[in-house]
């Protein structure tokens, strides 16, 4: 027998077989996963959103619910940008993607492609919330709206280049106040139109040095209109953005927002510095009425006229009557102080007289009670006074100096002439601001003055009856005096008609003027033989 057949012991029984195998946890997580994502690839869901989660990924993780259920939901950080909508707690939404699971927890979720509002009264819901937390920020507050430029030298308007918008606001624009317009070309509706709006925002409110100004090609205008035509509240819902109305909030040029009909509402109509009901209610509202200025103008021009001329006439009346009041000759003036001055002068002498002599009387008092020796003692303590005083007085002025010479240098130290080098240059300007002022009124209403004298030249010489009109003669006696009235005419007086072109002599007749005898009917022309009459 070879080693080949050769058995150690019993050979082992064969394992039983299994027909149900067990699965892994991982293996049925994962077949339940392809099983969700090939049965229910593409679903749309509506429903509301709760707990919103913001990841610092960029992920956004929700929930959808209804009245009965909730699913998870997430939007991957590539997808939240193309969103038609953001999401936010209590909104009632659309959306579209895939059912899958996330096996970690074995739970299954829907992943979010897109997402958009459920009719217009999610949309209007989302708004009114949106402007509660507006208005809690302060963005609505009177206070902080700026004030629009009374006169401005350049406007800026952001809108569609094309349509009628943009022809009737600058149309407006160039009949009310004509000056520089600015437009910033942007798409008014879709997706894309609240970032472009914002840019061209923050693109005029820059500061001018980003700008390449005040000599670069774009200026920062004195005032923005954001305009766009009426439509319908999906149309308009670019400008509900909150992105595009903190823009508006916090640009530094003042807005007025012109979006839609008066019947139309948008969130930067209340963030704005002010509200126009349409696009051409805009462009009034932002400028003035050059014809009315004009006229204002020269109203209180006449105004300040004939105010002057009424207080010159005031002070040359008030002259006269002082004129009145006055003596006929200015010597009347001065005689009665000429009359006591007179009389003071003939008492002076005797006067002085018995003042001198007063003063001898009591001179010779005193020097009777002078004294050699007391005049001796006097001068000692007077001298003992003076050096005393000297002593404190030189050292008084040593420590007075010294304090001087201190001040002195703490004063000049903070003594500086470029503050009146500053106040004159502020003079200068202000007089050659006042000299090109004048410079440009002057020929002005002289112009104006030259313009009304040639009027009424003309005028004055189209009534002068020296010259009559065609049509119309002057009517002279025989020497040469006008006859104004028909009462001044007699019958048979010789008179002279003056026409513009020549005289011509005439008489009056007594009699009373003839009625013009009427005019005899023409008498029909026989009709041409051979030819018949049409009536």
């Amino acid at each position: 027998m070879s080693d080949d057949y050769v058995f150690e012991g019993p050979a082992e029984a064969p394992a039983p077989r299994d027909n149900n195998p067990p699965l892994s946890i991982s293996e049925l997580s994962f077949a339940l996963k392809r099983t969700l994502e090939d049965r229910f690839g593409h679903v749309r869901l509506r429903g509301e959103i709760s707990k919103v989660n913001r990841h610092a990924s960029g992920h956004i993780y929700l929930t959808l619910k209804d009245d009965k259920s909730a699913i998870d939901g997430v939007v991957w950080k590539g997808s939240t940008r193309g969103l038609g909508v953001q999401p936010e707690a209590g909104l009632e939404v659309i959306v579209t993607g895939k059912i899958t699971s996330y096996p970690a927890r074995s739970s299954y979720q829907i992943v979010i492609e897109s997402m958009e509002a459920a009719g217009a009264g999610a949309l209007l819901a989302q708004l009114e919330r949106l402007k509660v937390r507006l208005r809690e920020e302060g963005l609505f507050e009177p206070g902080r709206k700026k004030p629009l430029p009374a006169f401005p030298a350049t406007i800026g308007v952001i809108t569609s280049p094309t349509g009628a918008v943009i022809r009737d606001v600058l149309h407006r624009i160039a009949e009310r106040w004509p000056c520089r317009v600015i437009v910033w070309p942007v798409v008014v509706q879709g997706e894309a139109a609240c970032g472009q709006v914002s840019n061209a925002i923050r693109g005029f409110d820059a500061p001018k040095s980003e700008n390449g100004t005040p000599d670069g090609p774009i200026p920062r205008p004195d005032l923005l209109i954001v305009a766009r035509g009426g439509g319908s509240v999906e149309d308009l819902w670019c400008f509900n953005d909150e992105g595009l109305a903190r823009t508006v909030a916090a640009a530094r040029i003042p807005i007025i927002s012109a979006v839609g009909h008066e019947t139309d509402t948008t969130l930067i109509d209340f963030v704005s510095d002010r509200r126009a009901p349409t696009p051409t209610g805009a462009a009034e509202m932002a400028t003035p009425v050059l014809a009315d200025l004009r006229y204002a103008v020269a109203d209180m021009d006449r105004r300040m006229v004939q105010a002057g001329g009424r207080l010159i006439e005031d002070r040359r009346t008030r002259l006269r009557a002082v004129a009145r009041g006055l003596p006929a000759r200015p010597e009347d003036l001065l005689a009665l102080a000429q009359q006591r001055l007179d009389h003071v002068s003939s008492r002076l002498g005797s006067g002085l007289q018995r003042n001198v002599a007063l003063h001898e009387r009591h001179l010779a008092v005193t020097g009777g009670k002078l004294s050699p020796a007391l005049l001796r003692t006097r001068i000692e303590r007077g001298q003992d006074r003076l050096r005393g005083v000297g002593d404190r007085l030189a050292s008084a002025l040593q420590a007075g100096v010294a304090r001087g010479e201190r001040r002195l240098l703490q004063v000049s130290a903070r003594l500086s002439p470029a503050p009146l080098h500053r106040r004159l240059d502020q003079r200068e300007a202000r007089l050659l601001a006042a000299t090109t002022r004048l410079d440009a009124v002057l020929p002005r209403r002289l112009e104006r003055d030259a313009d009304r004298l040639a009027a009424l030249s003309r005028a004055l010489a189209t009534l002068d009856p020296g010259r009559p009109k065609p049509g119309f003669a002057r009517v002279e006696d025989t020497d040469g005096g006008w006859i104004t009235s028909a009462a001044a005419l007699e019958a048979g007086q010789a008179v002279r008609l003056v026409f513009g072109d020549g005289a011509r002599p005439a008489t009056i007749d007594g009699g009373d003027p003839r009625p013009a005898s009427p005019r005899a009917p023409a008498k029909p022309k026989p009709p041409v033989a051979g030819q018949g009459t049409l009536f």
